[in-house]
């Protein structure tokens, strides 16, 4: 499709400016107030070595991982077995997409959010006010044969690394899950179970240098609508999670993914977990490629807690829904830092 604007891009509009246009300055009381940010390691995410969860260590891992899943939303995994020489590909092709001429990325370009595969810019430019400091590439990855043929055929090695990527990527995240389930005291396998077929996809994300990242975001502050989120970033920090109504920085780690709850594990663990309202910032000293991967129910899974779950102590939070009416209502909201999911809450 092509685009209905000259330079839809942001990266190509603002390659040489030094001022954020006014498209994309935020409100006063809507900035990002950067000299108000927890920095300190102290107050990070939890980091967790996957080392032992194969291995004897396996029950303290997953006690590890249930913690962060209850008081912080976010932790980051290192020895999470995707081999190095796959995530550093991963990132390198990643910024070379981003570096090809601007005729060959809009081949991809499309501002409709309903494609499987697509080059854009902010987040939903046909009903946002305010536009975000970012371009990405939108990717569905599973079942990888469905789509892969649909993606970028350049640089020439592009499927072929975002194809590997992505299917590590899965097996980490059924990893995960399984661990997930574990540390509510559920058989190992109900989590996999009950997202239904599965979906998965990518964001493949570009925030160029911005000349006065105060005014703006790479994003603002929300909940990510799927199950689980894997983040693979290039080292530049960004990320920022919101704890006790106060930012804190999530700084890069070697060698780590970042790991988020989404929407779907609050509702399945029956608000047991939590999906954190996060948020990007950006600088004006260099560019960023984050990756990440979005590990969801399938459009037509009914999301509802384990019976075990739910007691007198723990009502049943939410009226069970599908993922598709539960996606469709969160892109009507756009990013917003209030919950998606306290539209689906039971009242009683």
């Amino acid at each position: 499709m092509a685009p209905a604007m000259a330079n839809p891009l942001l990266s190509d509009r603002v390659a040489r400016s030094t001022k954020v246009p006014s498209s994309h300055v935020r409100a006063v009381g809507d900035r990002p107030d950067l000299a108000n940010v927890d920095h300190e390691s102290g107050a990070s995410i939890p980091l967790i070595d996957l080392k032992q969860l194969e291995g004897p260590g396996r029950r303290r891992v997953v006690e590890a991982i249930g913690s962060a899943c209850e008081n912080d939303g976010f932790f980051m995994v290192t020895n999470h077995g995707i081999p190095e020489a796959v995530v550093e590909g991963m990132l390198s092709v990643a910024r070379e997409f981003f570096h090809l001429p601007e005729s060959e990325r809009l081949k991809c370009y499309s501002d409709d959010p309903k494609k499987a595969v697509r080059l854009s810019t902010s987040f939903n430019v046909r009903t946002e006010k305010v536009s975000n400091w970012r371009d990405f590439l939108r990717l569905h990855c599973y079942p990888l044969e469905s789509f892969v043929d649909q993606w970028p055929s350049k640089p020439p090695a592009f499927r072929q690394v975002v194809g590997t990527y992505s299917t590590e990527a899965r097996a980490l995240a059924l990893r995960l899950l399984e661990a997930i389930s574990e540390s509510l005291g559920l058989d190992r396998g109900h989590m996999v179970k009950a997202m239904g077929r599965h979906a998965q996809h990518m964001a493949v994300n570009y925030y160029p240098p911005c000349p006065q990242p105060e005014l703006t975001y790479g994003l603002p502050g929300h909940k990510d609508p799927n199950a689980l989120t894997l983040l693979l970033t290039d080292g530049v920090s960004g990320l920022q999670v919101q704890r006790d109504d106060r930012w804190v920085a999530v700084n890069p780690v070697p060698n780590a993914l970042v790991i988020n709850i989404g929407d779907q594990l609050q509702a399945l663990s029956n608000d047991r977990y939590r999906s954190v309202n996060h948020r990007v910032i950006v600088n004006s000293e260099s560019e960023r490629i984050s990756v990440p991967t979005f590990y969801c129910p399938s459009p037509d899974t009914v999301v509802a807690p384990a019976d075990a779950l739910v007691d007198d102590a723990h009502p049943r939070a939410y009226r069970p829904f599908t993922y598709q009416e539960y996606y469709e209502e969160f892109w009507k909201m756009g990013l917003q830092s209030a919950s998606c999911l306290d539209r689906f809450r039971r009242i009683d």
